[in-house]
């Protein structure tokens, strides 16, 4: 008999104890090209993420990762390590023979903990929408971003059969255009690109309210759209950063009407900033025309720069090939003072440092204006319009990011000049009260004080 009282005992200590973890929710929502201006400055019209900010917390900037582009920040900020780490060292894979338009899709290639695995771990609900790097993710609800790419000449590329054939379960994907933004044809090209952002906050309000995940993630972002078609402004990116904003007004909407409002956390966070561009370097044309590098000859290639927009790193057929390293920087070396004066050259001991891919020899990090390109055919220097990213994280303010805390947990009034991406999740799993190492800094000022059982 005392045993049965013993492991009634036990279960509901277990019980209460998973009842109390569901009661803790954070939204990670990520905002494509988020800069800090957009929601410290009123003129911009991000109404919802000032009332959010005012209330919590804030950033003045955000330090991002190396290179600054989208799918090695978002590994960054679930996993609270950089690159060099987690291994996402550039949106796409190094393809030196020719760009076939792949980009690292797949969970798989992530090698360390995230937080979707500590969740997991601790038995807690999760979900995400368009993530990067999420296909085959241990998500309990998950659309992730993924795209299929043409067979023949004349195809488009398909994001809506993607979700068709990706999504977890596999009848999400027709459950929330049941019940969130309406039917699209299997075989469109994207999830109608004006209204992206407005659809996928629609399909994470529609599970937000539906299954209550402790910890749902969702990366939007047509202010990356339009800031490379425009630069830093334009009526479009302005259009773009009220639209993001009514999009995170649709979630936080989708929190109140489950009822969920005192115990969720918000987080709203970007993967960097923009810089506007003039030129673009061509690094692999200086190595074609020294003999290095030709993509048309599987055995043409001993040098390739993997062009990052604001960066560019140096791959070498043969990595111990210090003959063709000492040609690559022989040649930079020798480049027109016009030319060098466009960048500056990172070293290996800095590139690691800086915790960038550690199979690159060096890398090539573009001051304002400038851009890289990928062509080894054509001019060294070509114009160039719009705007990028990709910097080098530490080189000016304008590439940094934003990050805004509100809700259950977060202090209001706190003010911090800059933070790491890799600050975001130990603050996340803290938040959830899942264990996850991470290389990043927990801010302890940024929490309310934790009240006392009685």
């Amino acid at each position: 008999m005392k045993r049965i009282f013993k492991s009634l005992a036990i279960i509901c200590l277990l019980t209460t104890s998973m009842a109390k973890a569901q009661e803790k929710h954070v939204v990670l929502i990520s905002i494509d090209g988020l800069r800090p201006e957009f929601y410290l400055d009123p003129a911009w019209g991000m109404v919802n993420i000032r009332q959010g900010m005012h209330t919590g917390a804030y950033a003045e900037g955000v330090r991002g990762s190396f290179p600054t582009v989208t799918y090695p920040s978002h590994t960054t900020i679930v996993s609270g390590v950089l690159p060099a780490k987690h291994g996402i060292y550039y949106n796409t894979p190094v393809e030196p023979l020719g760009i076939t338009g792949k980009w690292f899709w797949y969970y798989k290639d992530i090698k360390v903990p995230t937080l979707w695995t500590a969740a997991k771990d601790a038995g807690l609900t999760t979900a995400g929408v368009s993530w990067p790097v999420t296909v085959g993710a241990p998500i309990d609800y998950n659309l992730p971003e993924y795209v299929i790419l043409p067979k023949n000449k004349g195809e488009k590329k398909d994001e809506i059969k993607a979700l068709y054939d990706e999504s977890n379960p596999k009848s999400l994907f027709d459950e929330v255009q049941e019940n969130a933004i309406g039917k699209i044809s299997e075989y469109g090209a994207a999830l109608n690109d004006y209204t992206n952002d407005q659809n996928k906050a629609r399909m994470a309000a529609y599970i937000l309210r539906k299954y209550k995940p402790a910890f749902l993630a969702i990366h939007i972002g047509l202010t990356d759209h339009f800031q490379h078609e425009q630069g830093r402004d334009g009526d479009k990116v302005r259009s773009a950063v009220v639209g993001v904003d009514v999009a995170v007004k649709t979630i936080m909407d989708a929190i109140e009407m489950a009822g969920l409002n005192e115990n969720t956390t918000f987080i709203i966070t970007g993967d960097h900033g923009f810089v506007d561009i003039h030129t673009q370097f061509n690094p692999n044309v200086m190595l074609a025309k020294i003999g290095l590098y030709d993509n048309t000859n599987k055995d043409g290639w001993k040098a390739y720069f993997q062009a990052s927009g604001g960066s560019a790193f140096l791959h070498l057929r043969d990595p111990k090939d210090k003959a063709t390293l000492e040609k690559v920087n022989k040649a930079l070396a020798e480049l027109p003072l016009s030319v060098k004066k466009l960048f500056h050259v990172v070293d290996k001991k800095t590139l690691t440092e800086a915790q960038g891919d550690p199979n690159a020899a060096l890398a090539l990090a573009a001051y304002q204006g400038i851009s890289f390109g990928a062509t080894a055919g054509g001019e060294l220097l070509t114009a160039a319009k719009g705007g990028t990213h990709g910097y080098m994280p530490t080189d000016f303010k304008e590439i940094q990011t934003g990050f805004v805390a509100f809700g259950k947990g977060i202090k209001q009034g706190v003010v911090l000049p800059l933070i790491g991406q890799e600050d975001i999740a130990p603050l996340i799993a803290h938040l959830l009260g899942i264990n996850l190492k991470a290389d990043g800094v927990l801010y302890p000022g940024i929490l309310m004080p934790v009240k006392a059982d009685k």
